[in-house]
């Protein structure tokens, strides 16, 4: 597995790098002790390493066979797990299942079935925290519906958290959809609801870990 910076994070990190060049000469310059100087400094590169962490992009390939298989399209924890009416686009009962990706986590996003995209549309709303379960359908949120080559279609929904603030979305209409490619990025906290099928398989449970683009977590009928 590779890892390189996503490039929805060169612009943010080389405009953070220059403000905290301009912040840390001077204070070099003209504060005494050398250890008030030596902490600040310290501080801005524990602050860069955080953010280069959060927009690293490693390159995954799936190892299975992708046939009916769906993959995690994120990075986190499953936090919702359920039955519901899902009624933007697929208009029927469904299963719900939701990975909450935390700061810490890597934050782009991959199409969770091989298939066709058939339908993308971004909601501006209010950016609660996304653990709640209302942030699904009252927080800035990306809808993607993708038809699987086995059939089902599969709906997977970026919704954006208490610190996110852009949701990127690259899937267009009539375009192929692949598990080894990034879907979007979402900037600073947020989650990943995919809506399944009823008679899926569901092959995770509430509070597993999963891997985008590698973790299976449900194979389609």
């Amino acid at each position: 597995m590779k890892v390189k910076i996503h490039r929805e994070g060169l612009n943010i990190l080389i405009i953070l790098l220059l403000i905290l060049l301009v912040i840390n000469i001077p204070v070099w310059l003209f504060i005494r002790p050398a250890a008030i100087p030596a902490t600040f400094t310290s501080v801005s590169a524990i602050i860069y390493l955080l953010v280069l962490n959060f927009f690293r992009s490693p390159r995954r390939q799936f190892r299975g066979n992708p046939d009916k298989v769906v993959v995690a399209s994120a990075d986190g924890k499953v936090v919702a797990l359920e039955e519901t009416f899902e009624d933007e686009y697929l208009h029927c009962r469904c299963i719900q299942l939701s990975v909450f990706m935390s700061v810490l986590n890597v934050h782009a996003n991959w199409f969770p079935v091989d298939g066709e995209v058939l339908y993308v549309k971004h909601h501006s709303g209010r950016f609660l925290s996304a653990w709640l379960p209302k942030s699904s359908t009252e927080n800035e949120r990306s809808t993607v519906a993708i038809r699987s080559d086995a059939g089902p279609i599969v709906l997977m929904r970026q919704v954006a958290g208490a610190l996110a603030r852009r949701i990127v979305t690259y899937a267009c209409p009539g375009e192929r959809a692949s598990i080894e490619q990034h879907m979007g990025f979402i900037k600073f906290g947020s989650r990943i609801d995919l809506y399944l099928p009823l008679d899926s398989e569901i092959l995770v449970k509430l509070g597993d870990k999963t891997i985008g683009g590698v973790t299976e977590v449900a194979r389609l009928k």
